[in-house]
């Protein structure tokens, strides 16, 4: 997971997870186009992503489709994410309750 954080700590990166979540399935050109750093940028961040499990190419021809994975980020919102989320309902649960009590 320690992986997946460091990828995604980067904005650059997170701009190619957007890209690919707008539309799966580019090869690395369609991923360069309008974005303002060289091809090789590019590659090194994909090749990050791809170490992260955060994105899966399958070569189609002589092109190298890149696909988002997003197992990685849910696997994030459910250990780190959620857990926390549960408390923070219980604590405004209890907040309601105690202020409907009080206008009683």
């Amino acid at each position: 997971m320690d992986e997946v954080f460091k990828a995604l700590a980067d904005s650059s990166r997170r701009s190619l997870l957007d890209r690919l979540h707008a539309r799966n399935g580019q090869t690395l050109n369609e991923l360069c186009d309008g974005l303002a750093m060289t091809r090789q940028a590019v590659t090194k961040h994909l090749a990050i992503l791809e170490a992260a499990n955060l994105v899966a190419t399958i070569k189609h021809g002589r092109e190298k489709l890149h696909y988002l994975n997003p197992v990685p980020i849910h696997q994030i919102g459910e250990r780190w994410i959620r857990k926390f989320e549960r408390a923070r309902l219980v604590a405004l649960s209890e907040l309601k309750r105690h202020l409907e009590s009080r206008d009683e």
